[in-house]
């Protein structure tokens, strides 16, 4: 069970180094993707780590917007193009940590060849507050002076938008594990469908629906799994998930799924210690 771990990130170099570390297996490769805003020197020892390989087409990105996507459209391209076989392509970011054994994550997948682990919550029926992403207008890779009334004239002008062949919007997730014939098709999709792209760059958090809805939309529908393997917790409210710590040890143990985000070792490293020591003690 062969994996190319995709990792998003944009700081903490020791953090990243750390998950990587957790993450070695004979049949595990790390592709990073360093937001182009950040000092790649900083990271570069990195690269001294077995198969890890950083991705050379970076993206500048902005939170919620397509660049998102981008950045992880372009560490499809450079795993497709590595000319190495992997069964599954899974999309970290750098403060995710794995909650059980690196054996056991091998083995989960090699138990389930072939599927994609993704969240497919239905925008119109089950997921309706994302519904605006995809009617209005967003200029969400863009920061200038005025963005804000120019988006507000947009929107009043311009007709809603519409999604591109009436296909049908599912996601939640940014983050997820599919096989590596889904990621083929994404790519295939892509070059050979231009105007799904153009569409989803006018939208806000494109990277929680883009994806999985292409999947969704295709042979690969039956092959999906409403779960993506990670424990996020949203109680805390707000756009982001409660930065887990100790006080989650429980939850964490308790919890069946591959991994979980998000950490800050800077705030609490004892809740990584610990997720260590369950996994070397299975």
């Amino acid at each position: 069970m062969k994996i190319a771990h995709l990792i998003l990130c944009h700081a903490y170099p020791d953090q990243l180094k750390r998950l990587i570390g957790r993450l070695q297996h004979a049949d595990a490769h790390f592709y990073i993707h360093l937001d182009k805003k950040t000092e790649i020197m900083e990271f570069q020892p990195l690269s001294e780590l077995p198969n890890v390989y950083f991705i050379k087409n970076r993206v500048n990105v902005h939170w919620a917007g397509y660049s998102q996507v981008q950045s992880t459209i372009n560490g499809f391209k450079e795993i497709l193009e590595s000319g190495i076989t992997y069964d599954y392509t899974n999309l970290l970011s750098g403060q995710d940590y794995p909650v059980k054994s690196i054996e056991d994550i091998h083995d989960f997948l090699a138990a389930n060849p072939g599927k994609a682990f993704m969240h497919t919550l239905s925008v119109y029926h089950e997921w309706q507050e994302a519904i605006p992403r995809l009617t209005k207008y967003y200029l969400a890779d863009n920061a200038f002076p005025g963005k804000n009334t120019i988006e507000r004239m947009m929107n009043s002008l311009l007709p809603k938008r519409r999604m591109p062949e009436k296909m049908e919007p599912v996601g939640r997730s940014t983050w997820f594990t599919v096989s590596a014939g889904c990621v083929q098709y994404i790519i295939d999709y892509l070059q050979e469908n231009p105007s799904f792209a153009r569409f989803f760059k006018m939208s806000w958090g494109a990277d929680e629906i883009f994806f999985q809805t292409i999947l969704y939309n295709s042979v690969f529908k039956n092959d999906m799994v409403n779960d993506n393997l990670r424990y996020i917790d949203w109680s805390a409210g707000g756009a982001n998930p409660k930065l887990l710590t100790m006080a989650d040890a429980v939850a964490l143990k308790n919890s069946d799924k591959l991994f979980a985000r998000k950490f800050n070792a800077a705030i609490d490293d004892k809740i990584l210690d610990y997720l260590d020591s369950l996994a070397s003690a299975r």
